[in-house]
């Protein structure tokens, strides 16, 4: 986030202290007449189908970027775009009205083999989430809200049990769980925690969550939970950790139970002193067995390695010998390991980290100078790529004018 950004949200949270206390259940639900997706249940929706996308990735062959298209995007040879919704804007063929700031965003297969693209809406009144629905084949049929009257929601996460975890980022922040087919009610999760939340990533192995949180000091988080819920981590109880590195920058960690997770007189990130800071902690991504997250103060990537329990850094722009790479912001991880880091202003772009340590261009937004990109996400058949320009060419603070859109072409072979 930019530091003029951070200081306008900060002023506008001053005068909008009589919201901070946030019901436990939020509204949320498709329109009126929503694809019938078959759920009716409560979490966790069904188990969806199997499908056998393309295995092989082609995202460090994607080759220079083009000159900017008719939507100011410069593509790789063979992609072509669309823009899928604005900000303020109805949904072409839906009655739903997109919502502003659009922010972290992930894709979920549907029962029927279609699937849905969910957005954040970082704004600062009125937000939430919302989800635009798909045919197997592209085609946009629905859009629906998935979230309301939550505040300033940010990256975010998926889980492997097919909801969404929307982040709040505000000092009073907490985490709402969110069926991405907008049939089930959305559950406040406070037991991961009430700070400036970021970003969440879940270890399907272990069980465990991991979080960032957006201040110039947070702290990387752990959420253990206490127990299983249908076959999934139960998220309405557990134990909230701090990560400590123990010698240096990098290396060996330990974990430190935070006391008091509602942080009602003392904020999480300063309940144990033996805490490391991060400077403004971002995306999160889980990968085969390591926990990828990024810091936008100092421009780097980190991986945590959940078995050994080490942290290192895998990108830093002060150390890169091409550094194209900075303002890092939301992340996400394809099947093969590429990370897709969004950029935060700088030249607008998508840059692949690839496994070998490449640094590949996906896309560059041209004329969106004072805006970032939020929510990278594939769809589950690897064709498509979603992602938003947050403030749209004007760059209004509000994110007034937030674009969506979808990228198509050879990402899988």
């Amino acid at each position: 986030m930019h530091d003029s950004r951070r200081d306008f949200l900060r002023r506008s949270f001053l005068s909008l202290a009589a919201l901070s206390a946030l019901p436990t259940l939020t509204r949320c639900g498709p329109t009126e007449t929503p694809v019938d997706t078959g759920y009716t249940g409560h979490f966790p929706p069904w188990r969806p189908p199997e499908i056998s996308p393309p295995a092989t990735s082609q995202i460090a062959k994607l080759g220079a970027l083009a000159d900017p298209d008719a939507l100011g995007l410069r593509l790789a040879p063979g992609f072509t775009a669309r823009v899928v919704a604005r900000s303020g804007e109805t949904v072409e063929g839906t009655e739903h009205v997109w919502h502003i700031a659009p922010d972290g965003g992930a894709c979920f297969l549907a029962e029927d083999g279609g699937y849905v693209y969910v957005s954040n809406s970082e704004a600062i009144v009125g937000g939430g989430a919302s989800a635009l629905r798909f045919t197997a084949e592209g085609e946009l049929v629905d859009a629906y809200p998935i979230l309301e009257d939550t505040l300033v929601n940010c990256a975010g996460g998926p889980t492997p049990w097919g909801t969404w975890l929307s982040c709040e980022e505000r000092p009073a922040g907490i985490v709402f769980e969110c069926d991405p087919f907008g049939q089930v009610e959305a559950l406040a999760r406070p037991a991961l925690g009430v700070f400036r939340h970021e970003a969440v990533a879940v270890d399907p192995v272990n069980g465990h969550l991991f979080l960032t949180e957006d201040e110039p000091n947070g702290c990387f988080y752990r959420f253990i939970p206490d127990g299983m819920e249908d076959g999934h981590p139960d998220l309405s109880s557990g134990t909230l950790q701090v990560l400590q590195v123990l010698d240096g920058v990098e290396g060996a960690v330990a974990w430190h139970d935070v006391p008091d997770p509602s942080a009602e007189e003392t904020s999480t990130r300063l309940q144990v002193a033996a805490s490391t800071p991060f400077d403004g902690g971002e995306g999160l991504a889980f990968h085969e067995g390591v926990v990828f997250f990024t810091t936008k103060g100092d421009n780097r990537v980190w991986a945590y390695d959940t078995a050994d329990e080490t942290l290192s850094i895998v990108y830093d722009d002060d150390l890169a010998q091409d550094p194209i790479l900075r303002g890092v912001d939301n992340l996400w991880v394809t099947p093969a390991g590429d990370l897709l880091v969004a950029e935060d202003g700088d030249d607008m772009q998508i840059v692949a980290l690839t496994p070998d340590g490449q640094l590949v261009p996906v896309v560059q937004v041209i004329g969106h100078d004072a805006s970032e990109i939020t929510g990278p996400a594939l769809d589950p058949y690897r064709r498509r790529l979603y992602f938003s320009s947050q403030r749209g060419e004007s760059g209004s603070a509000l994110g007034a004018d937030g674009v969506t859109y979808e990228i198509t072409g050879p990402f899988f072979t």
